[in-house]
């Protein structure tokens, strides 16, 4: 039976290898601390947090997020620990509430590897804290026991680590606060959260097995999708709101029918749509998303059983070895292959549930990459040839391929909310990945130009016709020949800008479009902008930054990277993060504020789940193709057409 904890209250845990649950309604950054018998944090070394996230015992996860999963195993934390103690924290510079009174009470649960719920408690009464001690799992005459503390602190996680006696607490809450912002800047935002009805039927991935090879717990019927590995359930009571960008409705039609089996008691056929959804492109959305979660989750389990196989193996040749007269003779040796024994079978059980996973979702990808729209297609689609200018813009955009290191065929692709909600950095430095540094330098500015240049084409084949326009910058006029499809077919707005002049005014324009229009929205007289100011969708494209720019030029392209996206005005940077170093830390909101994106295959981009390090590979035109021409050229023709 389940204990409903109040702050305070202590309840004795049954079993010492658990997991914590987090689920609250925003972000948090989820970690903890191990103390002494006195509660005191040694050093660093005993705090576990996003930028260091594993201790003996003890691992939390990598980024903020709102559900997080912590996996505890008390026989193996230090014997000088006697306490360990869960913390939540509000990230810093991301634009989030700065208070847990601004959001929903986080919920805590201490659960068994089963699942089953130990206790809970509910974080309430908290209002200008920014960080929270929520439980803490303490060792008393040699039992383990839960408390519920709830102990908030309005001077932020820096007061919450004093108070647990570490030294230079501000330093480490500092540099923990940093790493999350860096780690929720390349991380793509998740799709909205689905009803409580909305999985996928027939062919989701099965439950992995435990690390010590024990079968699964059968899956409750009909579980919600949105429950990936770092994402909880949400607490008793609490509803899982489904809202449409574009629709004032809570809950979206089933999917359709789930194809038969294809043989009598193997897994469901893939079928392409298979999520819930109002039309097939929201079906599709979804499917992919889910299909990018469920790599994430069966991989995250594969990892962990083979971790779990090797820390057996070690602590078992310690234990056997720790005696001196099994070092010598045939004693230790038997040892050594039984603990290698056990490992390779372990990591064999979870490789072959791990194959078996991967297996059925290549086949589903297989089924769905030709049923995609133009907008969640490759270049070497044939969707692209039929291609007409759409009468609304679709929910999301293609702009890469994600992959594993563990399943490196299987290809999701990266699907990015429309209208955009953050810009994009094409990054063009040599020092950003070892393929980078591989290529040479001019031929990595103009495949980051070509790769800036497609995503442009993409955005205006999308949109409806006038309702989307490009700009681009290009200071010293060096990408002339990746901007030649787009000044040939006459799609830009204007020519390319070069030269301070030609920076300041492009600049001058789309800054004042972004204040005019902000103040017609918040005094409610939309109909009352001037006649010059274009109300549709603007992409700056911005190459060789910070090239041509002065002081000035720099803080209206960071106001336009804050407040652009909100009013329809987009940045996509070309640029080398090592040439704008005169500037210093000025400079770095910027780069946050940009998906960050590379025209060579890197592993710098996080999943939203487990935040696993996803290798990202560009969208490529097909060599000798004039898919991307025929494509502007199409646009250009809608144009003209509704122009007349």
């Amino acid at each position: 039976m389940t204990a409903e904890l109040v702050r305070g209250q202590n309840h004795i845990l049954p079993q010492t290898r658990l997991e914590i649950r987090v689920s609250a309604g925003t972000p948090v950054v989820a970690g903890a601390t191990l103390g002494d018998e006195n509660g005191a944090v040694r050093g660093t070394e005993w705090v576990a947090h996003p930028g260091a996230p594993r201790l003996p015992g003890l691992e939390v996860p990598r980024q903020a997020a709102a559900g997080h999963r912590l996996a505890v195993d008390l026989d193996a934390v230090p014997a000088q620990a006697h306490r360990l103690t869960v913390l939540l924290a509000l990230p810093t510079g991301i634009g989030g509430p700065a208070r847990f009174g601004a959001v929903a009470a986080p919920f805590v649960a201490v659960t068994g590897l089963d699942g089953d719920e130990i206790a809970t408690f509910t974080l309430t009464g908290l209002d200008t804290e920014s960080a929270v001690s929520a439980l803490e799992l303490y060792r008393r005459q040699g039992v383990w026991k839960v408390r519920a503390v709830g102990q908030g602190y309005a001077g932020g996680l820096a007061d919450l680590l004093a108070d647990q006696g570490l030294d230079r607490a501000d330093e480490l809450a500092r540099s923990i606060q940093d790493n999350v912002s860096d780690a929720m800047a390349r991380t793509p935002a998740p799709p909205p959260p689905r009803s409580p009805g909305g999985d996928r039927v027939g062919h989701g991935t099965r439950p992995a097995p435990a690390p010590d090879g024990t079968p699964p717990p059968a899956a409750p019927p009909a579980a919600p999708r949105t429950e990936p590995l770092t994402q909880p359930a949400p607490p008793p009571g609490v509803t899982i709101n489904y809202t449409h960008p574009r629709r004032q409705t809570s809950a979206p039609p089933p999917p359709p029918p789930t194809a038969p089996p294809a043989e009598p008691g193997g897994p469901a056929r893939p079928v392409a749509g298979d999520a819930t959804g109002w039309s097939m492109d929201e079906r599709l959305y979804n499917q992919i998303w889910g299909m990018f979660e469920d790599l994430a989750r069966t991989t995250a389990a594969y990892r962990s059983a083979t971790e779990f196989a090797e820390s057996r193996m070690d602590q078992e040749l310690e234990r056997t070895l720790s005696d001196p007269r099994n070092r010598i003779g045939g004693a230790g040796d038997r040892a050594r292959e039984q603990a290698r024994a056990k490992r390779d079978e372990l990591v064999s059980r979870a490789r072959e549930a791990f194959d078996r996973d991967v297996a059925q979702l290549t086949a589903e990808s297989a089924v769905v990459e030709p049923a995609l729209p133009a907008a969640y297609a490759g270049w070497d689609n044939p969707v692209w040839h039929a291609h007409r200018v759409p009468m609304e813009i679709p929910m999301a955009l293609r702009i890469g391929d994600l992959h594993l290191p563990e399943a490196t065929g299987l290809r999701v692709p990266l699907l990015v909310r429309l209208p955009l909600e953050r810009g994009i950095w094409v990054d063009s430095g040599r020092t950003a990945s070892g393929a980078a540094a591989l290529t040479d330098a001019a031929q990595l500015r103009r495949l980051a130009m070509e790769n800036a240049v497609a995503h442009a084409a993409r955005l205006l084949a999308v949109y409806p016709a006038d309702e989307f326009s490009v700009h681009v910058i290009d200071p010293a006029g060096s990408a002339a020949g990746p901007l030649a499809p787009l000044i040939r077919s006459g799609v830009l707005t204007e020519p390319p800008a070069a030269g301070h002049e030609g920076v300041t005014a492009v600049l001058g324009r789309l800054t004042r479009r972004v204040d005019l229009v902000q103040m017609a929205v918040r005094a409610g007289a939309a109909d009352s902008l001037p006649p010059d100011v274009d109300t549709g969708r603007h992409l700056l494209i911005v190459n060789d930054f910070p090239h041509g720019f002065d002081d000035r030029a720099v803080n209206q392209l960071r106001y336009l990277a804050d407040e652009g996206p909100s009013v329809g005005v987009h940045l996509m940077m070309v640029a080398d993060r090592e040439d704008t170093a005169a500037y210093g830390p000025v400079l770095d909101p910027l780069w946050r504020a940009l998906l960050r994106i590379s025209p060579v295959a890197d592993d710098h981009l996080a999943d939203p789940w487990v935040g696993h390090a996803w290798t990202y590979e560009p969208l490529r035109v097909p060599p000798g193709s004039r898919v991307l021409d025929d494509v502007l050229a199409k646009v250009a023709a809608a144009r003209r057409t509704r122009s007349r």
